[in-house]
């Protein structure tokens, strides 16, 4: 079995309760998570070897969050722990004409505050066959970017495959910072995720008008997006996308893209009653490298990783609770008609 080694941040996720407004509410719920802590627990639960690398505050709050990542079987041996505080985020969820909202309080935790010369990738990557990383971890700070590019040059050292989800979030850094720290990376990478407005501000190249109402329908600017990726960096072997149409914040309907081989796969597209709209794209990275551990054919790759996707939408939580049969019955189409006895 392939091992994995995801990186990043995991955050304590309040939710105020009853769908209500932050500005209303006095009661939130409670729950963790983060992107490539979200990859991880994917992983595991589809039954593959996945460890997770973070920074956690030695308190009652980093231990919940660690206790989260082990009750769904991630290996937490490797987090590192100290520093003032666990990272936390407010999730507004929108309705109908109302856009879902998310409120960062983040800044000076644990993780966002570590120093490069902490993780010592001789120990965190041993046995690795993969390391994954978003964009997100190294938008944190100047030290994470170190962190993060460390850890690539010791994965091309020790024939460990990168992958990385581009994940742009325009309140953690700049398009043009964003340009400037890929442009070093992406030699490093195998697999490649880039959806929507990642194309633009994290490399320069244009795929996306910004119109989430009718991103399928610019399925082929896309490729040429991907293409364009391989083009400039040969070495990444596995470019893949989500393609949405997003009519509102309950209705949208995704589809999934791969170039691989030079030859393009996509999968079905599904009409979606979104019960939360966070954290699908990561759900699509977690089925994404189930398939590629596995070694899945294109075309099963590529419906793995949407379904995969597609069922977090139906899922409360950053985290998407999602077995290997729950993502077959939807790639067979005969999930959500019938009562599973």
């Amino acid at each position: 079995m392939q091992k994995i080694v995801t990186f990043g941040e995991m955050m304590m996720r309040l939710k105020p309760s009853h769908m209500r407004r932050v500005l209303q509410t006095n009661q939130f719920d409670v729950d963790y998570g983060g992107s490539e802590a979200n990859v991880a627990v994917s992983l595991s639960l589809f039954g593959d070897d996945a460890s997770y690398v973070t920074k956690l505050p030695e308190n009652v709050l980093g231990q919940a969050a660690r206790n989260k990542l082990r009750e769904y079987g991630v290996d937490t041996s490797r987090i590192i722990y100290g520093g003032p505080r666990l990272g936390m985020y407010v999730f507004e969820k929108g309705h109908s004409v109302r856009s879902t909202k998310v409120t960062y309080d983040r800044a000076g935790s644990s993780f966002a505050s570590s120093k490069a010369a902490e993780y010592d990738w001789s120990k965190l990557l041993a046995g690795a066959d993969y390391f994954y990383f978003s964009g997100i971890t190294p938008a944190l700070s100047t030290e994470l970017r170190q962190a993060v590019l460390s850890a690539c040059q010791y994965c091309k050292e020790n024939g460990i495959k990168v992958a990385c989800d581009l994940n742009f979030r325009g309140k953690l850094w700049t398009p043009e910072e964003a340009q400037e720290y890929m442009k070093q990376i992406m030699p490093y990478l195998t697999v490649c995720l880039v959806n929507d407005e990642d194309f633009e501000q994290s490399l320069g190249i244009h795929a996306f008008d910004g119109d989430m109402s009718h991103g399928i329908e610019q399925k082929a600017t896309f490729e040429n997006g991907m293409k364009e990726i391989t083009k400039r960096y040969p070495n990444v072997k596995v470019v893949a996308s989500v393609l949405r149409n997003i009519q509102s914040v309950d209705k949208s309907t995704w589809m999934g893209l791969v170039l691989k081989d030079g030859k393009f796969t996509e999968s079905p597209a599904y009409d979606m009653d979104v019960l939360e709209g966070v954290a699908g794209g990561d759900a699509f990275g977690g089925g994404l490298m189930h398939g590629i551990l596995n070694d899945f054919n294109d075309q099963d790759l590529i419906d793995y990783a949407i379904a995969a996707s597609v069922l977090k939408l139906t899922v409360l939580g950053d985290l998407n609770i999602t077995t290997e049969a729950d993502v077959r019955a939807v790639m067979e189409g005969g999930a959500g008609v019938r009562v599973s006895r």
